[in-house]
């Protein structure tokens, strides 16, 4: 309702307007409404929105995960196939060896078995006391023989034990030089017609701590190569050096040497030079040293020149740091 006042002459009149509001109203209730149910739409959309969104944040973290587990598996399927590759070529290397201990098996025994079956076989022939000289010959052989078997089967038996991890240092202090002397005065035996071993000093400290075993063992199996493969009246030097830091040894010969295409293999096991085939060995006993020089956390080098020689030259430790104090 709007009331006016009208002034007219001497007269105050009053006019009213009625509005009906009732459409304005009902449509400002109905914007009401309608703002109501799309703020409760715009609520519902958004968790509606909000629940999509984290069904799809859980997909990818489950796809993710999938994904993760699959690369996994392929890793491992990978790994697994390396390991069955490495265990095929370990498998071959192994039938390899096998094969090839088998026959330089067979022909290293051998040989020396006949040679001892035989001398035992004449031996018993010679029975008359002028025929001593005859039997001390074959008495030779058979020693000779029994020796090389015994050889071989230290070889196989270094072998087995270095594959299997059963062997470690032992450090104790010894003399270096006194060592040198029992090592040649044991192969003394072995040598051949006017072969010398000549030892050369070039010594700081003679006292040296070391596994002596295992460097017993080395220097065995150097020198007994060099007098294998060297002929009669061959010189064989052994030189030695060391001081508070390391141990240096070079066994010298002036034999066959070694072939350049075969030195790359020379410590492989079983491989013998294309030079050597006629003479009794097991391709074993570098590799070996090489284990032995390992253990001592050492190196081991060579030179050689056909039919000239070779020198092989192993350094080591002076542990000098394992001194027991008393």
């Amino acid at each position: 309702l709007a009331v006016i006042e009208i002034n007219l002459e001497n007269r105050i009149i009053y006019t009213g307007f009625i509005h009906d509001l009732t459409g304005i109203k009902n449509a400002e209730k109905n914007l009401k409404t309608m703002n109501e149910n799309l703020e409760k739409k715009v609520v519902e959309r958004t968790y509606e929105l909000e629940n999509a969104v984290n069904q799809l944040l859980s997909l990818n973290r489950k796809l993710e995960d999938e994904i993760s587990n699959r690369i996994k598996a392929q890793n491992k399927l990978r790994e697994r196939e390396t390991e069955l590759e490495k265990s095929l070529v370990k498998e071959r290397e192994l039938g390899e060896l096998k094969s090839r201990f088998v026959s330089m098996a067979s022909h290293e025994f051998r040989t020396p078995l006949s040679t001892i079956l035989s001398s035992v076989s004449l031996i018993g022939r010679y029975t008359e006391s002028d025929q001593q000289a005859n039997r001390d010959k074959h008495i030779h052989k058979v020693k000779s023989s029994v020796t090389h078997l015994t050889g071989i089967l230290n070889d196989f038996l270094s072998m087995n034990i270095l594959e299997e991890g059963k062997i470690s240092s032992v450090i104790e202090n010894f003399d270096l030089e006194v060592l040198s002397h029992e090592v040649v005065e044991e192969l003394r035996t072995i040598l051949k017609s006017n072969q010398q071993i000549v030892i050369e000093k070039k010594l700081i400290e003679e006292q040296v701590w070391s596994d002596k075993k295992i460097l017993k063992n080395i220097l065995i199996n150097l020198l007994s190569n060099a007098i294998k493969y060297s002929d009669n009246n061959g010189i064989i030097k052994f030189i030695m050096y060391a001081d508070d830091q390391s141990i240096a040894i070079s066994i010298i010969d002036n034999g066959i040497g070694i072939p350049d295409e075969d030195q790359r293999h020379l410590f492989d096991r079983f491989f013998r030079a294309s030079n050597v085939i006629n003479i009794e060995g097991t391709g074993l006993g570098l590799n070996i040293v090489r284990k032995y020089i390992e253990i001592l956390k050492g190196e081991i080098s060579f030179t050689s020149k056909l039919y000239e020689g070779t020198t092989f030259t192993i350094k080591i430790p002076n542990q000098h740091f394992k001194k027991i104090k008393i």
